[in-house]
Formats: C-alpha cells, sequence, structure tokens
C-alpha cells in the first residue's frame, strides 16, 4: 500500500508542477518581474552606518531608501549580512540563519523589509551555499569527530589527493585546494580559501538544509538569491580528478522548491561558464536559474571598451541570444568583484590590461582587474555615459553597482577585491558622511580627483550636469523602453566602431547607437522615405526623417543615441 500511495504523491506532484507552469493564467514570461527590474548592488557594511560604530547597517540603509527610491532602482541585492568571522568579507558564512550583530538585530532587518516594500523595492540577497567559514559549527563537528553526520556534510580525502594544488579560484593569492586538517587527520577540499570549506551536495541532507535556508529567507520576505559559484557548488568534489562530475540537477530542484515556496522567487546564478553549457543551468524549458550573470558578453564588452574592435562584443551577444522564454540574462559593467577576463585569448586580456590596469597592482588572479569603472575610464565623462548607456541599452536586465552612480573610484591600497569596496560618499561631511565615528572600518576615498570632499552624493544632487543625474535620466529612460527586456533584437556594426541594436516589440520599435570611437561618425540608417520619423528618446530629443537613402544619424566621439521610430506627421 506504501508504494501505491508514494506513486499517487509522486504523479500528483509532477500534475501539479506542470499545470503552473502550463496553466495561461500563471504569470507569463513577458510580466515576470525581474525581466524588466533595474538592480542595485550593495553591502550592508559599506553603504551607511547609523550608530557612530564605523560600520554600516541596517538602520543607515533604511535611512537611505528614499535615495534608493529617488534613483529608480526596483530591486536590491544584499551581500552577505550572515554572521562570520568575515576573512571573505561576509562570504564566509558561520550561520546561515543569523544576522552579523554588526549589521544590527533581527528587528533592524525586519524594519527594513518593510520599508523597502513600503516603496515598492524588492529585497534579493547572497546565498553562499558552495561553501561555510570553517568556523561553522557544522564544520567544527565535523573536524572533531569523524563519526559525527556533519563529516560527510563536507568532502574528505585520507590521502593528500595528487591534484591538491589544481583548479584554485584564486591562483596567485590561493596554494591549495585540498588542506589537512590536524584534529580529522585528513584534507578537506576547498575551491576558495583554505577557511571556506566546501559543502557536499552529494549529501542529500546537505541539500535539505540549504532548502530549510531558502525556506527561511524567503518567509521574511526575501524576492530571490544570488546562487554564489555555481558551477562549483555542483560538482563533486573528487580527489585526483582535475574535472569533476556535475550535479545539475540540484538547480532545477532548488528552483522548483523555491517556486513552491513563493512563486515570484528568482535564483540568479554566478556561474561564469562557457556558451555552449548555459543551457545546463537554465535548463532546456527554463528549469533552472531564471537568470544568470553574462560574465561572457562582460568580458568581450570590455575587449570593445579597450580596443574599439566590436565583432568579438557582437559575437558574444549572437552567442548568448538563444534562451528560454523565462530566462533573463543579467548585465553589468561593475560588480564585487574583479573584472574576470578569462574568457578572453592571452593577447586579447594583455590588450585590456593594457588600456585599464597598465600596472601589475591593478591585475588580481591572472584574469581580472580590480579597479572601478571611472578610473578605468580615466573619468572620462563621454565613455563613462555611454559605457552606461550600451548597459541599460543591453537585451536583459541591468544590474549597478553602489558607488558608480555617482563615479567612485577604488582604492588599490586595499587588499585583493576590497580596492571596489569602500564606504559610500554620500557628503563632503567627515568620512564622507557615510560614519559619525573617527575612522570608518575601512578607509573611505578621501584624495585625488576620486576624494569625497568633491565626489559625493550631496554635491552631485546638486548638480543637473553631474553622474547621478545621468544615471536617473538612463534609469528613467530604461524604464520606459520595454521593448529592451522583453523584444526581439537584432545587431550590427556601422562604420566600424558604431554599435547599433534594434528592438521590435508589440508593434514598437527601437533603435539604439553607440559610437565606440573618440572620434565623430555619421552613419546611414535604411529607412522608407515619408513613412516614419526617429524620435531622439536621449540627449538631444531631436527627430530625423529619412532621405533617399534612409536616415543620417551624428554621433560625436563616444556618442549614444537612442531612438525610437515613429509614424511620420500625417501618415
Amino acid at each position: 500500500m506504501k508504494h501505491y500511495y508514494y506513486l499517487f504523491t509522486c504523479l500528483l506532484s509532477l500534475h501539479i508542477s506542470f499545470s503552473y507552469a502550463q496553466h495561461p493564467l500563471r504569470n507569463p514570461a513577458e510580466d515576470r518581474w525581474y525581466k524588466k527590474a533595474i538592480i542595485y548592488s550593495l553591502e550592508v557594511h559599506t553603504f551607511k552606518d547609523s550608530d557612530g560604530d564605523g560600520k554600516g547597517d541596517f538602520q543607515g540603509l533604511t535611512q537611505q531608501l528614499d535615495y534608493l527610491k529617488g534613483l529608480g532602482i526596483d530591486a536590491i541585492w544584499l551581500a552577505p549580512f550572515h554572521p562570520s568571522p568575515r576573512k571573505d568579507d561576509g562570504y564566509d558564512v558561520a550561520d546561515y540563519y543569523g544576522i552579523d550583530s554588526s549589521c544590527g538585530t533581527k528587528g533592524d532587518f525586519t524594519e527594513f523589509m518593510y520599508q523597502a516594500k513600503l516603496r515598492g523595492i524588492r529585497v534579493m540577497m547572497d546565498m553562499v551555499l558552495n561553501h561555510t567559514s570553517d568556523q561553522h559549527p557544522w564544520f567544527q563537528q565535523a573536524r572533531k569527530n569523524t563519526n559525527s553526520a556533519y563529516y560527510k556534510w563536507y568532502a574528505w580525502s585520507k590521502e593528500r589527493p595528487s591534484n591538491y594544488n589544481k583548479g584554485m579560484a584564486f591562483p596567485g593569492v590561493q596554494k591549495e585546494v585540498w588542506t589537512y586538517d590536524s584534529l580529522a587527520h585528513a584534507w578537506y577540499f576547498h575551491r576558495f580559501y583554505k577557511f571556506q570549506p566546501d559543502l557536499n551536495f552529494t549529501n542529500p541532507h546537505v541539500r535539505a538544509e540549504s532548502e530549510r535556508i531558502i525556506s527561511y529567507w524567503l518567509q521574511q520576505g526575501i524576492a530571490g538569491f544570488r546562487l554564489d559559484a555555481v558551477p562549483f557548488m555542483l560538482e563533486v568534489a573528487t580527489p585526483g580528478q582535475d574535472e569533476p562530475p556535475q550535479q545539475y540537477e540540484i538547480i532545477p530542484d532548488m528552483q522548483r522548491f523555491a517556486q513552491w515556496r513563493n512563486g515570484e522567487a528568482i535564483m540568479l546564478g554566478e556561474a561564469n561558464v562557457p556558451p555552449k553549457d548555459n543551457k545546463k543551468y537554465y535548463g532546456e524549458n527554463g528549469e533552472g536559474l531564471q537568470m544568470m550573470f553574462n560574465f561572457y558578453v562582460n568580458q568581450y564588452l570590455f575587449y570593445a571598451f579597450a580596443t574599439g574592435k566590436l565583432s568579438p562584443f557582437v559575437k558574444a551577444l549572437e552567442d548568448t541570444r538563444a534562451k528560454p522564454a523565462s530566462f533573463q540574462w543579467a548585465y553589468f559593467l561593475r560588480n564585487h568583484d574583479e573584472i574576470d577576463l578569462g574568457r578572453l585569448s592571452k593577447e586579447q586580456r594583455n590588450e585590456v590590461y593594457k588600456a585599464f590596469g597598465p600596472d601589475t597592482s591593478m591585475q588580481l588572479y591572472d584574469r581580472g582587474i580590480r579597479r572601478r569603472l571611472a578610473p578605468m575610464l580615466g573619468n572620462n565623462q563621454r565613455r563613462l555615459k555611454m559605457a552606461y548607456s550600451m548597459l541599460f541599452a543591453l537585451p536583459g536586465t541591468p544590474v549597478m553597482r553602489y558607488g558608480d552612480e555617482i563615479g567612485m573610484g577604488d582604492n588599490l591600497q586595499l587588499n585583493e577585491r576590497l580596492a571596489v569596496r569602500t564606504p559610500m560618499q554620500w557628503s563632503a561631511a567627515p568620512q564622507a558622511g557615510f560614519t559619525t565615528a573617527a575612522k570608518a572600518f575601512r578607509p573611505v576615498i578621501d584624495s585625488g580627483e576620486y576624494g569625497y570632499k568633491h565626489l559625493n552624493v550631496a554635491a552631485q544632487q546638486q548638480s543637473r550636469e553631474s553622474m547621478l543625474h545621468f544615471m536617473k535620466d538612463m534609469i528613467s529612460l530604461r524604464r520606459a523602453c520595454p521593448e529592451i527586456a522583453l523584444g526581439e533584437w537584432q545587431t550590427d556594426i556601422l562604420n566600424g566602431s558604431v554599435l547599433r541594436l534594434h528592438y521590435q516589440y508589440k508593434g514598437k520599435s527601437l533603435t539604439i547607437l553607440h559610437n565606440f570611437a573618440d572620434k565623430p561618425q555619421q552613419v546611414q540608417l535604411s529607412g522608407a522615405q515619408g513613412q516614419e520619423i526617429l524620435q531622439e528618446l536621449s540627449g538631444s530629443r531631436r527627430s530625423i526623417s529619412p532621405g533617399k537613402g534612409g536616415y543620417t544619424v551624428s554621433l560625436e566621439g563616444y556618442g549614444y543615441a537612442w531612438f525610437r521610430h515613429s509614424d511620420a506627421p500625417g501618415k
């Protein structure tokens, strides 16, 4: 009888899952909130301090929600705020269910979530399930007692694996991926730093616990998760095997679980994989991740910024075009890590290094650049604005990094990726208005052209020509153009240096141009004379009618223009 009951429940579950996915009234792909969202990435500790201890906290973040609402963003993505030794800036989690005391109390978090909801802002959070801190009680119990159930929550080897120093996430900084533990008398596996042992997802108890963690935060009102290091989470750590098998079934299982608990919850994956592997992550029919960061396009975009060569960038866009209807790419310029250039050829990577990170102190892990966008582009306002126009014009969801809306700089004196994680610059007050403490937990940028005394939110709010006002206008423009998030797109290269993106959606059309050269360009666009005009949505708000050869559009060096196709007067 038990067998029949089990079969019945399985069939019922499959039927309900299929019905949920196929029901005509259930959230069609174009109505899913993440498709048209603007996501803003921040760290609680570096955003705003409310109590004068030198560290940002949830009360301080709550105080700045009106600023974020005014900026026009739809969702906040929070970096880890769990209890942690913070050897890796919070990505070494010691308690998945808690809140680090330096960020505030559970009450502070609840109030923040309430106030964000009042303003129509969704909240996403980092979910670091690939590894824990070595101070996590699970690992401490595992290393002290090999008979403990928690021992099998991690990957161990009684002998030192032959590949102990291969596959490191942080080459040049990290020495090994298998480290000996003196209490367990065995080597444990860690793709990242040695104080971050990897969880063993071949263990069903680990998978069940990950679901409990996801469920807990969904109950707190979280709208989605940025899954950290997804490819590493899926791999089966195997001593002596450089390319271990992957457990791809984890992704749809996790997505299905989250959707059952909250039908609008999303999984945004950090998966820097080649295009041929994308389907393994988002699934044949969208049963996997709903969003992934498009690292592949990002690398070729920076190659285009550095060299003006557009063909590899266009090819990268085409290589990642195919996707399920429910899936959306997340595009970005800068994030909390280095710019990863590992998919470029050595020659291409060196060209980007030469343009944006010529000093070895600017480079990291033999593959990337640890700088903010403004310093990389020489604080050239035309290039910066063109770059952000390009981000908002890409066929996906834009993800912004805190501080980039005012053109913040970096601090290369800080270790590794901390260079781009300096406190937010709110005003010319001491410590950039970030804290009333005599000293912030991490140095604010206080000198040079990126120093807080002249580069801050308060100053830019007063200037209509500022980067901040430009970003507000650009976000507003993007929100007025659903064609980008939902429509069909085409792209081509004009005059060798101008990228054209053309979008169509429900009878509406957009043409967006970006000049990657520092010299002015005049381009010709095909069009039917007298049938329609191009109405510029950005810049001069000009209208262009077609001539015998189509439309003629002039762009300044590093210029851009967004046009909507409109019927000609009298048509």
